[in-house]
């Protein structure tokens, strides 16, 4: 199956042509489709961002790109992968991406974010993709919603990094700046996720 979309990279790009590139991006409205048919894909997500299929690795990155263009998470907080003609419940042990690089232009109020998340795409930190602190059993989880209530958690070294510049800048509360908005660093007492 050819690949229609393409993966997105912050690699010598500046974040006005990856802000043009994501917005020329069409997704599959996955947030329209509810069919009635139901099912388990018997997929996991696992915390460390692997995908396997019963128990076995999904080991070709176009197919990962193509499973998580279709997935969404419920209200309730389950996920699935939807099409127009089914959906299928998968286990997500913590987020459904990861975000593993960083790039960041400006400073202070006028600074904006860009990441990239493990499945080949990318997103600018901001109104459209907040970023939080969720406090979990395995400790602070800095995250940042990528679309259709996902989340990706950042890598340490990206924690890090944020809180190298919040530190250096010196709000109070601790936070950063991104495309306009501020994000404390601190886990947000009404966002406490339990363990799987």
């Amino acid at each position: 199956m050819p690949e229609t979309r393409p993966p997105v990279s912050l690699a010598g790009q500046s974040l006005d042509m990856l802000a043009a590139a994501l917005s020329s991006r069409r997704l599959p409205p996955v947030e329209r489709w509810n069919p009635a048919r139901c099912g388990n894909s018997d997929m996991i997500i696992h915390r460390d961002g692997s995908w396997t299929y019963r128990g076995e690795p999904i080991a070709r990155p176009a197919m990962v790109r193509l499973f998580a263009s279709v997935l969404r998470r419920e209200p309730d907080g389950s996920h699935l992968l939807v099409t127009p003609a089914e959906k299928l419940a998968i286990i997500v042990e913590a987020t459904a991406f990861r975000a593993i690089a960083m790039t960041s232009e400006g400073d202070d109020g006028a600074r904006r974010i860009a990441l990239e998340l493990d499945h080949a795409d990318a997103l600018i930190v901001g109104p459209a993709h907040p970023l939080t602190i969720v406090d979990t059993a395995h400790g602070p989880s800095p995250r940042v919603l990528v679309r259709h209530g996902l989340e990706a958690e950042l890598s340490r070294p990206l924690y890090y990094e944020l809180a190298e510049i919040a530190l250096s800048e010196g709000h109070d509360p601790p936070g950063i700046w991104s495309d306009g908005a501020f994000f404390p660093l601190a886990p947000a007492t009404s966002q406490r996720e339990e363990a799987p």
